[in-house]
């Protein structure tokens, strides 16, 4: 490989297997940066998952065309580095620009698109955010591989090593993010780590092209090249050497002052630094308790003089309510309250309890004040929720609560409850282990004799086969006694299982005994509104739960209610009409 003009950096292959590496790890730590960022507006369903996944996949292979292509037509490194410098500066502007462009598109699709919109604005804002940079780090490859082989005998070593590299690369990029910098420092942080590596990739290329050129320059005048060495051979002979690389006709550096490329990347990254060093993605609310992310989600507490509001979503409900002056709640935590009412052969306080998705703890909190000093167990696979719950909303510490899935939970232990209270959700999304009739059968197993399950169905759907319908369904699979009761003012229903056909008749024999009005009131209410449910054939298993379409359904039910009336507006008066409606 002739080198006379090379930068000295490039004159052995370390840099550039060093480069693949970073890129490599960069791309991975971009993609599991995209679903932090989207999850708190689209969740963080597999459906918002394939998307991130296929973009990124889209942007990759146009990279790698391109890439290829631009190294044949022009062997200069200094395009390639340029690119990284790029996609570098586009990386470090998502934190800035990225959640103000992910509710602009929503705005505007909200208004124009009628089906879908989860799905259709996730796209969206891949494309937007997301496509280019990875498009410039898809050209890293087929660029280094041009620069990097030396003749067709090594060829076959070279792309393997820089494969290698990338691969390793793309491993720890997996990793860190996901266990060390979003949950210790935030998603937007992480993205300025990671903008940071490629910048200085980049810097480090540009600085050692400037000292190459400086030298070629000092050694023109002297009339005695430097640095100048013998192409490489392999075997006998230098006719092996591969054509295209990089030669007089390369000018390393490529067009423009490198010092001025590197001040200008800079400055905007440490702009980007300096306005996109937050982790709101609620920037419209003011006066947040608490914000922050965890390995699992986006939290969020908010607290009026009323109430102290647990949201893993920024969109779309509230995932936990915490009454300062001790009350109901007026969701369906207070329904879920007949649940020990209805176990046969107990009172209410001797009733031992299992939740699954102990949240911030409200169903125990109620359940202790109401009922006594009652025998609570939670299991919560989000440890700083459970934090959350601690510090904010009042769980005691007495109230043990195991940091584990609720399915896997059930397999490591062998005890039984009098009540099992259901409530596993991640941000908007329904984990489909824990909605199968393999899962049920499992909940079943570790009731006691006369126990009563009760799961909260948080999205209400309409039409044949709709969520609802699928879970209860699946439930009725299992159990031979179920009723629904649907939460007024919510969008949630409450169901409640058993093998236990005395449900009723017990719920109404408590219910007498209960001295405490409000809940009387209530266990009125919920007894009355109590029905039987009526099963069909939708059933979900293990091998076929498609809980994440049917959920983004209902989603989109919803966003259509609630944005119905603004759209007529729209329809009637367009843009000024809707300004003014605001």
């Amino acid at each position: 490989m002739n080198v006379t003009n090379a930068p000295k950096i490039l004159k052995n292959k370390t840099f550039l297997y060093l480069t693949e590496f970073f890129a490599g790890m960069s791309v991975m730590a971009v993609e599991l940066g995209a679903s932090r960022l989207l999850a708190p507006y689209f969740s963080s369903s597999q459906i918002v998952w394939t998307i991130i996944i296929g973009t990124i996949m889209i942007a990759m292979a146009l990279g790698n065309i391109y890439g290829g292509r631009s190294a044949d037509k022009n062997p200069d490194p200094a395009r390639l580095y340029g690119r990284i410098l790029i996609a570098a500066i586009w990386i470090a502007a998502i934190p800035v620009l990225g959640k103000y462009i992910v509710l602009g598109i929503s705005a505007v699709l909200i208004f124009s698109v009628s089906s879908n919109f989860l799905i259709i604005a996730a796209f969206a804002a891949c494309m937007v955010i997301f496509v280019f940079p990875l498009f410039l780090l898809g050209t890293v490859t087929p660029s280094l591989a041009k620069y990097s082989v030396g003749n067709l005998e090594e060829s076959g070593k070279v792309v393997g090593t820089l494969g290698a590299f990338n691969t390793i690369g793309s491993i720890i990029g997996t990793f860190v993010p996901t266990f060390v910098t979003i949950p210790s420092v935030g998603t937007s942080i992480t993205f300025l780590i990671f903008a940071g590596i490629l910048l200085l990739l980049a810097v480090v290329y540009f600085l050692s092209a400037f000292r190459a050129k400086g030298a070629d320059e000092r050694a023109g005048k002297s009339g005695k090249p430097e640095n100048l060495e013998m192409p490489e051979k392999s075997g006998n002979s230098e006719k092996s050497e591969m054509p295209g690389k990089l030669g007089k006709s390369a000018k390393p550096g490529g067009r423009g002052n490198p010092a001025a490329k590197i001040g200008a990347s800079a400055l905007c990254f440490l702009l980007c630094c300096g306005f996109g060093y937050s982790d709101s993605f609620a920037f419209w609310e003011s006066g947040l308790t608490y914000e922050g992310e965890s390995v699992y989600n986006y939290l969020q507490v908010k607290e009026n003089d009323r109430s102290v509001i647990l949201s893993t979503n920024v969109l779309f409900g509230v995932q936990s309510i915490y009454m300062k002056e001790g009350g109901l709640t007026g969701m369906y935590y207070d329904y879920a309250m007949a649940a020990p009412l209805m176990v046969d052969g107990k009172k209410p306080e001797e009733c031992s309890v299992l939740i699954l998705g102990m949240g911030t703890g409200t169903y125990a909190t109620q359940c202790r004040k109401y009922y006594g000093d009652m025998d609570i167990e939670g299991v919560e696979i989000d440890d700083k929720i459970t934090a959350l719950a601690r510090e904010y909303f009042g769980l005691p510490e007495e109230v043990p609560v195991t940091t584990y899935d609720g399915r896997a939970f059930l397999n490591a232990v062998d005890e039984t409850y009098d009540v099992i209270m259901v409530d596993a959700y991640q941000d908007i999304t329904i984990p489909f282990q824990m909605s199968s009739a393999e899962f049920f059968t499992l909940v079943k197993d570790h009731l006691a004799p006369g126990g009563v399950m009760v799961v909260n169905m948080s999205m209400r759907g309409s039409g044949e086969g709709n969520i609802n319908q699928c879970l209860s369904d699946t439930i009725s699979s299992v159990f031979g006694e179920v009723y629904t009761v649907e939460v007024i003012g919510s969008t949630n229903r409450e169901l409640f299982a058993s093998d236990n056909g005395n449900m009723l008749s017990n719920l109404e024999a408590g219910r007498a005994l209960l001295e405490n009005e409000g809940l009387y009131a209530m266990m009125e209410r919920t007894a009355g509104a109590l029905s039987k449910y009526q099963p069909g054939d939708y059933v979900l298993t293990d091998d076929k739960a498609p809980v994440e379409l049917l959920g983004m359904r209902v989603i989109d039910e919803l966003i259509g209610a609630e944005v119905a009336h603004y759209k007529a507006i729209y329809e009637e008066k367009g843009i000024k009409g809707l300004l003014e409606a605001f």
